[in-house]
C-alpha cells in the first residue's frame, strides 16, 4: 500500500508563559506511519496528548522537534517545517480535518457551506450543490434547513454539517477528532459508513474515538502514544 503519513521522533512542548516560561512536554519520540486504506485510531488515556498529536499532523500546532511528512502531489511535505503557504496547499488538496466544533461562516446557507470546498476545487456550482444536497440528505439534515445558516442548529446538526463539509472533498488523508461524539445512534451509523467508505476508496485515516463501538467498527489498528518521560519543569532558556 502507498504510504501517506510518516511521523518521525515527533515532540511537542508547550510554554507556560504565566508560570515564568516553564516548558511542559506533551509528546516525545512519536513515530507513526499510515498507509492508504488504513484507519489508525489513537488509543491512549485522557491527557496523553491524543488531540495534540492530531493537531500536529494538521499543523495547527507546530512540532517542537521531529518531522510530520505528508504525501502531497506526488511528493512529501514536512508540515513541521513547511511555510504557511505550503501548509495551506496541503490542506486544500490532501488533508481533511473533522473536529468536534463547526467553524461557522456567518450568514452562509448550509448548502453553500458544504458545497464550497468542491467549488474551490473547480467543480461547477450546480454539480457541487447537488453533491452537497445528497450528502446532507444522507446525514439526515432536513431540506428545510439547507438554506439556513447553521449557527443556530443543534450540536448534533452542526456536527453533521461539519462532517459533510469535510467528507464531500474525498481527501486522500483524513484526521478525525471525535466526529461522532454528539450524534445519535442512527447518525453515528451513517458517519461510520462514510468513514469506512473513504477508507475503502484508499484514504489514510487517523482518528480519535472514545466510543468503543465506533472504535471497533472503524479501526484497522490502534496506535498507543508513547509515554513522555517524567521531567522537572524548568523555565525556557
Amino acid at each position: 500500500m502507498t504510504r501517506k503519513i510518516e511521523v518521525s521522533n515527533l515532540s511537542k512542548d508547550f510554554t507556560l508563559h504565566l508560570q515564568g516560561g516553564l516548558q511542559l512536554p506533551i509528546l516525545s519520540g512519536v513515530d507513526m506511519q499510515v498507509d492508504a486504506g488504513e484507519c489508525v485510531v489513537i488509543h491512549a488515556p485522557s491527557g496523553a496528548g491524543k488531540s495534540t498529536l492530531l493537531r500536529c499532523l494538521y499543523a495547527n500546532y507546530r512540532a517542537s522537534g521531529g518531522s510530520v511528512r505528508i504525501r502531497h502531489g506526488g511528493g512529501w511535505v514536512d508540515l513541521a517545517t513547511a511555510p504557511a503557504r505550503q501548509i495551506h496547499a496541503v490542506r486544500h488538496a490532501t488533508l481533511g480535518f473533522v473536529t468536534q466544533f463547526l467553524r461557522v461562516i456567518p450568514r452562509i446557507p448550509t448548502l453553500d457551506l458544504v458545497a464550497e470546498p468542491l467549488i474551490a476545487k473547480g467543480i461547477g456550482q450546480q454539480d457541487a450543490l447537488e453533491q452537497a444536497g445528497a450528502l446532507l440528505a444522507r446525514l439526515r439534515i432536513p431540506m428545510r434547513l439547507w438554506h439556513v445558516p447553521p449557527a443556530t442548529f443543534s450540536g448534533g446538526e452542526q456536527q453533521r454539517v461539519n462532517i459533510a463539509r469535510t467528507m464531500i472533498s474525498d481527501y486522500p488523508i483524513l484526521l478525525l477528532d471525535e466526529p461522532t461524539a454528539s450524534l445519535d445512534e442512527a447518525n453515528r451509523a451513517t458517519v461510520i459508513g462514510l468513514i469506512n467508505g473513504a477508507r475503502e476508496r484508499g484514504a489514510a485515516i487517523v482518528g480519535i474515538f472514545h466510543d468503543e463501538t465506533v472504535r471497533r467498527a472503524l479501526a484497522t489498528r490502534l496506535f498507543p502514544i508513547p509515554p513522555v518521560q517524567p521531567v522537572s519543569l524548568v523555565p525556557a532558556a
